[in-house]
């Protein structure tokens, strides 16, 4: 096992969609998409949490964070240790379930693919990748491409 996972389901409860609560998939899927991830760049035993959002947690952080005051299907949080502190945590990731759920209907994939994909693309920020470059996002979607294909999980780039 490469990936130590952290889950959080916070989107459950009486305000949540039952139908965009069942499509989140179960804690093994996380830890076979962040093993994939890992394992393509060589490291193991690496602390991940991942947790799972509504839309008002979702914007509430991306303001806060980001500036962008809506909600956004992944946010990445890398941890950084302090100076002389050996840790194995990456960092944390966030995931807006209903946005997702959202995303893979428009853009008519499965919604579990939607989950691996963006799961995989927020691994990469936090080991450091980064898409504000042509030159970065061609190198990033290359990873996300080429882990997603070893999971038997189509380019989701491809119209």
């Amino acid at each position: 096992m490469t990936a130590i996972i952290d889950y959080q389901n916070a989107y459950e409860g009486e305000n949540s969609d039952e139908e965009i609560a069942n499509a989140i998939p179960p804690l093994d899927s996380f830890s076979v998409w962040a093993d994939a991830v890992l394992s393509s760049e060589n490291l193991h035993d690496q602390e991940i949490t991942i947790r799972l959002t509504d839309e008002i947690e979702s914007q509430q952080l991306n303001n806060d964070y980001r500036g962008k005051n809506k909600p956004t299907n992944v946010l990445s949080f890398p941890f950084e240790a302090p100076p002389g502190i050996e840790m194995n945590l990456l960092g944390d990731l966030v995931i807006c379930a209903p946005v997702i759920s959202r995303e893979a209907e428009e853009q008519k994939k499965l919604t579990t693919h939607h989950y691996a994909h963006m799961t995989i693309h927020g691994i990469l920020h936090l080991l450091g990748y980064d898409h504000i470059s042509d030159e970065e996002a061609d190198e990033m979607e290359g990873k996300e491409i080429e882990i997603l294909s070893s999971l038997n999980i189509a380019n989701p780039y491809e119209a």
